[in-house]
Formats: C-alpha cells, sequence, structure tokens
C-alpha cells in the first residue's frame, strides 16, 4: 500500500452490472496510482476487470471511475473490495446466505489494512421476473444492509444503491419499474444511504447491462430522503 497509508474501502456488491459487462475497448483505460483493489488476500494496483466473477464476460464496471474521482481529491488511498456475482438473487446476498458471508469474510480481510468508507450496491435484474420479489425487494433488501454494516461493525457507512437500467423498463413480464420504485425509496428507510439514477444511461445491445460509455457518467441525479 502507497507509504503504509491507511486506506479507505469501499466494498463493490451484487450481481453483474456491479461486476461490470462494459467492453473494455469502448473507453479509455482508467488507472490512478492511489487507487487498489483487494484480490487473493492483498491490496494491489487497481485496474479493470476489477471482478473475477466471470472471466470471460467481466469487464469496465463502476468502481473504478468511482475511486479515481475520489482519489483525485481524497486524502488517502482508495481502495475497492469487488465481491459483486453476475446472476444472482438478493436470496443469496441475505444474512447467512453463501453470497453473503464470502463477501462478508473477503470485507474483513481487507479492512485489516482499511477503514471501511462506503457500501456500493448494484444488483436487483435477476429479482424482477416476479411481482412478489420486486415489492418485497426495499424490505429485504434494508435487512441485508443493516446487518452488514453491524456485521462489519459499521454502522452509520454511507451506502450507495443503483436503480436498475431503464432500458429494462419495457421488457415483456419485467417488474423492473417496481423495482426501481423499491430502490428509490431505500434512503427513506435507510439511514446514510443514497439511490444513484440511471435515467439516459445506455446498454451493451443486450438491454440487461449498462455499457462502457454510461459506467464513466458522473452521475448527478442521486435521490436522498427528505430532510
Amino acid at each position: 500500500m502507497p507509504g503504509n497509508e491507511r486506506i479507505d474501502a469501499f466494498l463493490l456488491i451484487g450481481q453483474s452490472n456491479m461486476a461490470g459487462r462494459g467492453r473494455p475497448g469502448d473507453v479509455p483505460a482508467l488507472r490512478h496510482p492511489r487507487v487498489l483493489m483487494f484480490r487473493d488476500g492483498r491490496w494491489i494496483p487497481a485496474e479493470e476487470p476489477l471482478h473475477t466473477d466471470k472471466p470471460d464476460l467481466a469487464g469496465i464496471g463502476l468502481g473504478m471511475s468511482f475511486a479515481v474521482d475520489l482519489a483525485a481529491d481524497g486524502p488517502r488511498p482508495v481502495g475497492l473490495v469487488p465481491c459483486a456475482v453476475g446472476g444472482t438473487p438478493l436470496r443469496r446476498w441475505m444474512p447467512g446466505a453463501d453470497l453473503y458471508e464470502g463477501a462478508l469474510a473477503t470485507a474483513r480481510r481487507a479492512l485489516r489494512d482499511a477503514g471501511l468508507r462506503g457500501i456500493l450496491w448494484h444488483q436487483g435484474e435477476a429479482d424482477t421476473h416476479r411481482e412478489e420479489d420486486a415489492r418485497t425487494y426495499g424490505a429485504r433488501l434494508e435487512t441485508a444492509l443493516r446487518r452488514l454494516r453491524d456485521d462489519l461493525g459499521a454502522d452509520g457507512v454511507p451506502v450507495v444503491v443503483g436503480e436498475l437500467g431503464h432500458f429494462l423498463l419495457d421488457r415483456p413480464g419485467s417488474f423492473a419499474a417496481v423495482m426501481n420504485r423499491e430502490l428509490a425509496g431505500l434512503p427513506r428507510r435507510l439511514p446514510a444511504c443514497a439511490c444513484a439514477g440511471a435515467k439516459g444511461l445506455g446498454d451493451n445491445g443486450d438491454r440487461l447491462h449498462f455499457n462502457s460509455v454510461a459506467l464513466r457518467v458522473q452521475v448527478n441525479s442521486v435521490q436522498v430522503p427528505d430532510s
């Protein structure tokens, strides 16, 4: 780690749009000497793809541009802890489930040399197929995130969740609109939480994954709780 400085760590958690499915050749590579990623039990210089959940598909994601922006003005190195897994439903991210426990263990190892400064969450596409899953999403995600903060000893650490791509809204049989309402309402249920909008962000041509250009956009439409 640069100069043995304490790292400001951010947990990246969710499914494929967090892991990143943007095509690497569509945008310039991003690197910064004060941006690190946690891989194989150690902090190393960050480069995309950050995730290895599906090596043949992983590409540009949202984490790198987020970290580079922070590192440009921040006082400490920024560390990314990639834990997303493509194609996974929320039930696997609930306390006690396999992906929750795996992310928790990885985060605890990473935080031996870092302080948790935030949790970035992008998941939900897998829960748009059944209305019941979509309508209960906010309550279930609130439970998972409250427990995650508690298990990491990080009560009140900021959480940013992302809307699903609006290109999903007109998919036949999809409850993506319900899901986005649940995500937008989460800041009213969960302290220190915000929801980043996705209006106008493009897809890869599959009407499922954000494209590389969209993943480099600085999103300004962040919904926060009413004061």
